[in-house]
């Protein structure tokens, strides 16, 4: 089960696709406190992930920017997620959750045990580490930015 609205995010130590790590708290640190727009999705180079990931992309001012990151995190390791950025033009982190296998997924109640892999799951997430707003689809289910945005607004971003 997904973790609620209210609760202190679960904090990770997650690979990017240059091989960075990233830390949730550090999104918290004084001076560079942000927003974070946290998207679990199961697998690079599908369909409906990738028609996300590039819907966010044109959006990308809006999800990137001095009060807000966009973190998006799947099972696969760094060396596809580079080759998935690089091939769709992703300017924002995409997140190894590779090893150990869904960590961070778990952590978030979002791991599908029988795919190996994560589920839709997206967790607004405030300056302060608190869980604001989530969403969690199946896996052939899209999700709507549109409803992000309306989430980011709530917290005075937008």
């Amino acid at each position: 089960m997904a973790i609620e609205v209210g609760t202190l995010a679960p904090d990770f130590e997650l690979k990017d696709n240059h091989g960075r790590t990233v830390k949730l708290s550090d999104f918290r640190a004084p001076g560079d406190a942000r927003n974070v727009v946290l998207l679990f999705y199961p697998f690079a180079f599908t369909g409906v992930c990738t028609g996300e990931l590039r819907a966010l992309s044109d959006e990308l001012p809006q999800f990137v920017n001095d009060d807000v990151q966009l973190l998006a995190v799947s099972t696969d390791s760094i060396h596809t997620l580079r080759v998935y950025a690089e091939q769709e033009g992703f300017e924002y982190p995409l997140l190894s959750d590779f090893w150990p296998h869904g960590a961070a997924s778990r952590a978030y109640g979002v791991f599908d045990e029988d795919k190996g892999c994560a589920v839709r799951g997206t967790f607004v997430i405030d300056k302060e580490g608190v869980v604001r707003w989530t969403v969690v689809n199946g896996l052939p289910d899209a999700r709507d930015l549109n409803d992000y945005l309306k989430a980011l607004k709530t917290l005075g971003t937008l």
